[in-house]
């Protein structure tokens, strides 16, 4: 080999040398984060270190889904037609009635100090001895007129499983209610909530009819939801819209978890006797209340003392 072929390869070894050491570790995109760390003696800065993707379920995937409630809302026409108070109306008589009715119950319910208020005193219960008294209608008219109130806030549950009435009466439409949340794992109190175009009022469907409704009522799962209603809003009183005592068993077992109770008492119709039997299964409740429903005018009441309901919500279907 002549002095220039030597000359040649010892040139072209020495520059692949410097190509070799020109390719470091981690520059080049082949090394990991390791190696580049080993070969150039220090540590990449944060903001160059590749993140792995997490292996573990992210907040999103891990969180429950949102449940929101629905809004209705209801013809105020509808409503005048029914008999039932709508706000801002003008003044009546009924109105002045109703307003009468609900102090001492929210008297009871929110008195000035705990010594004052009636234990569990936010549920409450109308009812009445017998069908076709106007215990519904006395129901939304309370509720309305307590929907007025500043600070109050007023949940119906129609608790009338076998016979509701409140989805005809306030002109709505609705499936799932009280009864698919206690039978239904997956469903809950959002998930039945209506919440109506009235300030202050929503609304809890009695839900779809149950073969073992009184059963379900009497069940540790009616106890947790009313624990849930009871608790969860300070400012709100409950009514339940409950069945006839005398017609079906599930108002006597729905009173047991109730603070007041008012029963509905149809005027120079409904016997003492009957009055007397449906007071029977009252007993477990410390403040049961009643009213007179659809009296006449009394003499010298001037505009006001006139009747509460003026109809009933169709023909009975409770037994024979």
């Amino acid at each position: 080999m002549s002095i220039i072929e030597k000359a040649l390869d010892k040139s072209r070894a020495h520059k692949g040398q410097q190509e070799d050491e020109a390719e470091v570790p981690g520059q080049t995109g082949e090394a990991t984060g390791a190696e580049a760390r080993s070969a150039l003696g220090t540590d990449p800065t944060p903001a160059t270190r590749s993140a792995e993707p997490p292996t573990s379920p992210t907040v999103a995937e891990t969180a429950p889904p949102v449940r929101h409630s629905q809004k209705v809302n209801m013809d105020f026409a509808w409503l005048r037609k029914q008999g039932i108070i709508v706000p801002h109306d003008e003044r009546t008589g009924l109105t002045e009635e109703f307003r009468i009715m609900k102090r001492p119950i929210l008297d009871n319910a929110f008195g000035r100090n705990s010594a004052m208020r009636v234990p569990n005193g936010r549920l409450v219960m109308i009812t009445s001895s017998m069908p076709g008294e106007g215990k519904t209608f006395c129901t939304l008219n309370l509720a309305l007129s307590m929907a007025l109130e500043v600070d109050r806030t007023v949940l119906v549950v129609d608790a009338d499983v076998a016979r509701p009435a409140i989805p005809h009466a306030l002109g709505i439409d609705c499936d799932r209610g009280l009864m698919d949340v206690l039978t239904e794992p997956d469903i809950d109190i959002p998930d039945v909530l209506l919440r109506t175009n009235i300030p202050n009022l929503s609304v809890i469907p009695a839900g779809r009819p149950h073969g073992r409704s009184t059963e379900v009522l009497a069940s540790q799962a009616m106890v947790q939801l009313l624990h849930d209603l009871n608790t969860r809003y300070e400012d709100r009183i409950i009514l339940f819209d409950s069945p006839p005592l005398l017609a079906t068993s599930e108002p006597g077992v729905l009173a047991t978890h109730m603070g007041q109770i008012i029963m509905v008492v149809e005027a120079e119709r409904t016997p003492r006797s009957s009055v007397e039997r449906a007071m029977e299964q009252l007993q477990s409740c410390d403040v049961v209340l009643t009213t007179l429903n659809k009296s006449t005018r009394l003499p010298g009441m001037g505009g006001y003392g006139g009747y509460y309901a003026r109809g009933s919500y169709g023909s009975s279907t409770y037994g024979q």
